[in-house]
């Protein structure tokens, strides 16, 4: 009968736990609580390791179970006896003797592209994404099978790796490294017999987690967030990063260039002439007037700003970029003849042209660009082919009279 199960409460196990169960719980709530994954966990985290501490040691666990944490104090093996909760976790890692300023080694980072879409970077949104990624196995506590079956490979010696040796020609070999066949590079291997049914042997097993991605008012394409340890876990080492890498789709209206949005604005030739007013529905749904006075000549192709109204620029959302407005003007493809005067009237005159006497009279035609870029390829490789028939002729003559 214990006097108090405060240590063993914090460990969540029974007073009656072996040391197998100890360590199996220590390894599980230290893992979980660590400040690196939790920074805010820091106390229970130190709670934790000083109820392993004592719990683990026979000397202290008898006095603990007989009298208490008073007890342990009044026997000097209490307050400030206690070791540091990170040498504790480093020895029981077997991180011991490599000094707590070096970190274990970490996984590889796992990277996600997120599409997002223009108004989601220009209002902020969270995504809810689905992801499926390899955790420590509970069952085989990450060891792939039972406690003492794994053994390193007697094939390629705990390397991974295997040399072959060929010979190319007398005196001449040449050494090729694969991957053991046996150990698959995994430089252990597990008794069949003896594999977790669990993991397979693998470790690690798949599991399925829902992140909330956090896009927040002025994000970049191609900008990156950060989920710190949220990668895939392998055995021994510390857990990757998830690194989100947002992927900005193309917008129907707006291009987005750096803070400023771009767009296009096609505007017919009498408002392009005598003002205009254009209504613009911005990404949050707002709509704002732009106006031309009448007097005022808009050119094709003329560009123009409002300013405040681009992206949000990032982590200060109320300063804004520019909305860059490009103006297309529609010009009629043809003109009553009848309205040409009274036209005219209304326009700068037209400059005088003087045509001299022996001028030749030639007629305008319409040109396809396309049509036309396709009959000179075909003209060039019909003159290639000519010269290739010909090879002895020069490919430039001079013109006779």
């Amino acid at each position: 009968m214990v006097k108090e199960t405060t240590y063993y409460d914090i460990l969540e196990v029974k007073p009656s736990a072996t040391l197998d169960e100890l360590k199996k719980a220590y390894r599980k709530l230290a893992l979980k609580y660590h400040p690196d994954k939790n920074p805010n966990e820091g106390e229970r985290f130190k709670q934790i390791s000083q109820a392993y501490e004592v719990l683990s040691n026979p000397e202290k666990r008898r006095i603990y179970d007989q009298g208490g944490e008073q007890a342990l104090k009044e026997g000097g093996l209490g307050g400030g006896g206690f070791s540091s909760p990170m040498d504790i976790f480093d020895m029981f890692f077997g991180m011991g003797g490599r000094g707590r300023g070096r970190e274990r080694k970490r996984a590889k980072d796992v990277m996600h592209q997120l599409s997002v879409t223009l108004e989601e970077l220009y209002r902020g949104s969270v995504r809810k994404l689905k992801l499926q990624k390899n955790v420590i196995c509970n069952k085989c506590e990450g060891r792939g099978g039972k406690k003492g079956s794994v053994q390193i490979c007697p094939v390629c010696r705990g390397s991974g790796m295997q040399v072959q040796i060929q010979q190319l020609a007398p005196g001449m070999i040449q050494q090729i490294q694969t991957v053991c066949g046996e150990c698959r590079g995994q430089r252990e291997i597990i008794d069949p017999k003896d594999r977790c049914k669990v993991c397979q042997g693998k470790k690690v097993v798949r599991d399925r987690k829902i992140l909330e991605v956090h896009v927040d008012k002025g994000m970049m394409d191609g900008q990156k967030i950060v989920f710190s340890g949220e990668g895939d876990q392998e055995p021994d080492l510390e857990p990757g990063d998830l690194i989100i890498i947002l992927q900005e789709k193309e917008h129907d209206v707006f291009k987005r260039s750096g803070n400023d949005l771009v767009i296009r604005l096609t505007i017919e030739l009498v408002e392009a002439l005598c003002g205009f007013q254009k209504v613009i529905r911005t990404l949050d749904d707002r709509d704002i007037v732009i106006t031309v006075m009448p007097g005022e000549v808009t050119k094709h192709a003329e560009v123009k700003s409002v300013l405040n109204e681009g992206m949000p620029m990032y982590k200060n959302p109320f300063e804004k970029g520019q909305l860059i407005i490009q103006f297309l003007v529609n010009f009629p493809n043809r003109i009553p003849p009848e309205v040409i005067p009274a036209l005219e009237n209304c326009l700068p005159p037209r400059p005088m042209v003087e045509i001299p006497e022996l001028a030749e009279e030639c007629t305008l035609m319409d040109l396809d660009p396309d049509q036309e870029n396709r009959r000179r390829r075909g003209a060039h490789g019909q003159a290639y082919e000519e010269d290739d028939d010909q090879p002895g002729m020069n490919r430039v003559q001079c013109a006779t009279s």
